[in-house]
């Protein structure tokens, strides 16, 4: 929608009991620097945004963030609004403003960079035109963990200001500039014990699954988003490519029916929230506006920002071919285009505006007569009584862009449209408004001689059709207004009365759920690996290893598996290797302990991967160093043998930073390596060895060197150090991610929500293998050794590879 000058009205607003925080890359308003008094003044804003917000904003005593349109200092102040300023800001009190400040380099990489040179023209299906880089990506991750600081400060705030009885505050995020400050505001709000939910808005397209993939960062944008309660777009059409995208590249679980998306545990609700305008407003606006087409030709009417979705080009060659298929009008119809200036210092719209003018000039000198010219092209802005009385007298309006979110223009245009002899819209079906506003005339920009023969039929259609098409939009228009989007979004987040689109949660997950893809892909023939990693994914994060204990139903399950031909099991676990198997005490099945560096066969008979002699020495200073160092405040190591731990769960979190880059520092002057893990630093040494190599070196001792013909093997895991063995079994393996609703990058095909959710797929395959009949070409049998021992073997009878082992001169026999 074209940047206008705002105006006085009045609506009838939206109100809750909940405190509502705003978040927007832009304040509701403009902070100028008055040349004469170089004191700072507020200009107001226009947009449907503002027009529905803000009064809520005033009347509720919420507070709105965002960055003013100005670089400041954290101690300026902002100022009160106007006294004869009657917008809808007008009573935003400076005290209900949190300015967010930062760094013009990286204001300008993050917005001009990573904002509008890659997600507008990616989320707008043009990936050509998009820029992936790093450095502006870093940036936009900089600016929306400072959004998400100010936003927290803003929540303290309204929480320190409450009055009893009044609903939990609502924090509202908008837009694709701040797609990753969710998690970040969640993260912090339950560490301080804040109330809150937490919602999303996007006001542009969103793009399907093959598009959106292209995106480097897309698992961190989709998480993001997930990070929130609820999640609105414009129709439906993006819901859906939306959860499609959370399923086939998060791995999430989905309810496409009723729009859900688990994530950490969560059922993040999708809702589509098509955005209006304040109708009353126009019509107003459009009964005083003088009139400004003083020609008898028939106007039809372009309005856009000067931008490459917008399809302008495609528009006026549309046009051409009118003229030139349809000679009848000539002098009788102008096309008059208002383009308004957009990103003028970046050349790809320089030569966008240099196409504009240089096509407008050919067709203007290939039709133009005495008497009349075919394109009157503004380049510019106009106030909003002029553009009415352009909505109201305008015959037809081309709303073709070649994609959009929803485009008001096509709104406000029939919201004009006031006059006894209406005129007729045309809108295009890669727009939101075009999957909404159904009696106008569908144009496909893209075909040229189809959309100048949609503009002749919009020309010459009868004056009863396009009063019965009218009507019809400006009634759907009337009640689909800006307020009724508010009221659906209060309604959607549960403030108003229940969301009526259907459940909000999604049911626990089942063994059903597993049916469709791991029973096509371990299907009837082959025997499985289960790979599995204990604290997080087994047994639930305890405050302290010792307590964390596997539950009994777990234990259960994996006992009867460890006893199933053709079900081979491994602990690979981040433990030493006696600690795990002591916790999981089941005979029979591999244990790998400290990430794979040593590995307990089911014979019993051991692999220690070699240590280097040098760092041998060092572990036990390294313990002591840790231990004098930054053991306080809860904080503690825990000694592993090869690898130290240093947890710090219990500490309080306004000492954890530097606490943890302090212990980050020593680790690393020891020459160990340091990874992050659940609430804990481990300093491993730098040997080449990890979960990954270690569940192959597992897999190939206990299946012969072309295991991977004959097994299906599963690996779930829960950290970082899991992703090691995600990446060496990718394409080979079914993985699984246990995550929390943190950002977290994966290699794992599947996210489960919790531990509870990996009992039930174990509990699937104990189903799946006892439903499967006995093989016919395996043998099994079971020996004792003399140490009490229970060793399983099986041999594939039709093999005669299918007990081949593998030696080198560190790696044993199974």
């Amino acid at each position: 929608m074209p940047e206008l000058s705002p105006e006085v009205f009045v609506t009838d607003t939206a109100t809750t009991k909940n405190s509502l925080i705003v978040v927007s890359n832009r304040l509701p308003f403009v902070l100028k620097t008055n040349p004469e008094t170089k004191a700072l003044e507020r200009k107001a804003s226009a947009g449907g945004l503002v027009t529905a917000v803000c009064p809520v904003v005033i009347n509720g005593k919420g507070l709105w963030v965002g960055w003013s349109g100005l670089h400041l200092k954290d101690d300026v102040v902002i100022p009160e609004s106007d006294p004869n300023d009657h917008t809808p800001t007008a009573g935003l009190k400076s005290s209900q403003v949190v300015c967010v400040n930062m760094d013009p380099l990286i204001f300008d990489s993050y917005y001009n960079g990573c904002c509008n040179g890659t997600f507008w023209p990616l989320f707008h299906s043009m990936p050509g035109r998009a820029i992936f880089s790093s450095d502006h990506w870093r940036n936009y991750v900089i600016a929306n963990k400072l959004f998400a600081k100010r936003t927290i400060e803003a929540l303290e705030r309204c929480h320190e200001s409450q009055r009893e009885n009044v609903g939990t505050p609502i924090v509202w995020i908008h837009d694709y500039h701040l797609m990753l400050a969710a998690n970040w505001v969640r993260e912090a709000a339950e560490e301080k014990g804040l109330a809150f939910q937490l919602a999303f808005f996007l006001h542009i397209p969103f793009p399907p699954w093959d598009i959106f993939r292209l995106l480097p960062w897309s698992d961190e944008i989709l998480q993001g988003m997930l990070g929130c309660d609820m999640v609105g777009f414009h129709i439906r059409d993006y819901c859906l490519n939306f959860v499609d995208c959370c399923q086939r590249s998060l791995g999430c679980r989905v309810d496409r029916k009723n729009l859900l998306v688990e994530h950490g545990g969560r059922s993040v609700r999708i809702r589509p929230l098509p955005i209006g305008i304040p109708f009353e407003r126009f019509v107003e606006l459009a009964t005083r506006a003088k009139r400004v087409i003083k020609t008898k030709q028939q106007i039809i009417l372009g309005v856009d920002r000067l931008d490459y979705t917008k399809g302008l080009v495609n528009r006026l060659k549309a046009f051409e071919l009118l003229l030139e298929k349809h000679p009848e009008h000539l002098g009788n119809v102008n096309l008059l285009q208002i383009a308004v200036p957009s990103r003028t210092d970046v050349k790809e719209y320089q030569e966008l505006k240099e196409e504009m003018d240089q096509l407008v000039g050919r067709i203007n000198g290939r039709f133009t007569t005495a008497n009349w010219s075919p394109i009157r092209y503004i380049y510019g802005c106009v106030s909003q009584d002029e553009l009415a009385a352009f909505y109201r007298d305008a015959k037809v309006a081309l709303v073709t862009p070649l994609r959009d979110g929803m485009n008001l223009v096509a709104k406000e245009f029939v919201a004009c449209q006031i006059s006894e002899s209406p005129g007729v819209l045309i809108v295009s079906p890669f727009a939101g408004a075009g999957e909404m506003m159904h009696e106008a005339l569908l144009c496909n920009p893209y075909e040229v001689d189809d959309a100048a023969e949609v503009i002749h039929r919009a020309l010459t259609m009868p004056e009863d059709e396009r009063k019965l098409r009218m009507s019809r939009l400006r009634r759907r228009e009337m009640e689909n207004d800006v307020n009724h989007w508010m009221r659906c979004f209060l309604k959607a987040m549960g403030s108003l009365e229940e969301d009526d689109i259907g459940t909000t949660s999604m049911q626990p997950v089942s063994i059903d759920d597993f049916d469709e893809f791991l029973l096509n892909y371990i299907g009837y023939n082959h025997k499985l690996a289960l790979l599995l990693d204990y604290d997080g994914t087994l047994a639930p994060i305890a405050p302290h290893p010792d307590l964390a204990i596997l539950p009994p139903e777990t234990k259960n399950v994996l006992l009867r598996l460890s006893n199933h031909s053709d079900v081979h099991i491994a602990i690979v676990s981040g433990r030493n290797v006696d600690n795990v198997r002591q916790m999981v005490g089941i005979e029979g099945i591999t244990y790998a302990g400290s990430h794979g560096l040593e590995i307990i066969h089911p014979d019993g008979s051991k692999f220690v991967h070699p240590m280097p002699i040098e760092f041998e020495d060092k572990v036990s200073h390294l313990l002591k160093e840790l231990q004098d160092s930054v053991c306080g405040d809860g904080a503690w190591v825990e000694n592993k043998g090869a690898l130290l731990t240093f947890h710090y769960r219990e500490t309080p979190v306004d000492l954890r930073p530097t606490m943890v880059e302090k212990a980050r520092r020593i680790i690393k002057k020891f020459g160990f390596l340091a990874h992050d893990a659940h609430c804990a630093l481990e300093a491993k040494p730098p040997v080449q060895w990890n979960k990954g190599r270690a569940s192959i070196y597992i897999l190939r001792t206990a299946f012969g060197v072309d295991w991977t013909e004959r097994m299906k093997i599963i690996y779930a895991g829960d950290d970082a150090t899991d992703e090691d063995a995600m990446q060496a079994l990718k394409g080979i393996a079914m993985t699984f991610r246990v995550t929390s609703s943190h950002i977290v990058k994966t290699s794992a095909q599947r996210r489960l929500p919790s531990t509870d959710s990996v009992l039930t797929m174990l509990k699937w395959v104990e189903r799946h293998f006892m439903r499967r009949k006995p093989r016919a070409n395996s043998l099994t049998y079971k020996s004792r050794r003399k140490d009490g021992m229970k060793m399983q073997m099986c041999f594939d009878l039709s093999s005669p590879s299918s007990n081949t082992q593998t030696s080198s001169s560190d790696e044993p026999h199974e």
